[in-house]
């Protein structure tokens, strides 16, 4: 067996940890939640300030700060795609904001969007992970405009 057929991952391997880290992450376990990543992961929320974030230790940061921030309810895939070593997930998320959002306070305001996981596999571990989210969606109901 060469090496890049022994770092294949099947879709129900992708699945089992991704479930782990984003239970991790419902649970407000930090650690738990970067458990799951290579050491040199690649941690890209687009738009979010300070761009990308490499290794485990930084991404434990962001999750810190989100965990303090918003509390999720669900994290609901509603589509997955599966490639060789990667996994597309689009979920509908939904939860409270008793800290801030993207900038904006949240004032304990409900708030649910749509979000896009892209992420890639490597030695049976998350290597990558790049998140889209429907930022205006966001603003808008945190602000008390319109934006389901």
């Amino acid at each position: 067996m060469d090496a890049i057929s022994r770092t294949r991952m099947q879709p129900q391997d992708m699945d089992r940890l991704i479930d782990r880290h984003i239970s991790a992450e419902m649970a407000g376990d930090s650690a738990a939640a970067v458990s799951v990543y290579t050491d040199d992961i690649v941690h890209d929320v687009v738009g979010w300030p300070g761009g990308p974030l490499q290794g485990r230790n930084n991404a434990r940061g962001f999750y810190d700060h989100l965990i303090s921030n918003i509390q999720t309810e669900t994290m609901v895939a509603t589509r997955r795609y599966y490639g060789e070593d990667f996994c597309v997930q689009e979920h509908q998320w939904s939860g409270t904001v008793p800290g801030s959002f993207l900038g904006v306070p949240g004032r304990g305001k409900h708030i649910s969007f749509r979000l896009l996981h892209i992420w890639e596999f490597r030695d049976g571990k998350i290597s990558r992970e790049n998140v889209w989210l429907d930022g205006g969606s966001i603003v808008a109901q945190l602000t008390g405009g319109s934006g389901h």
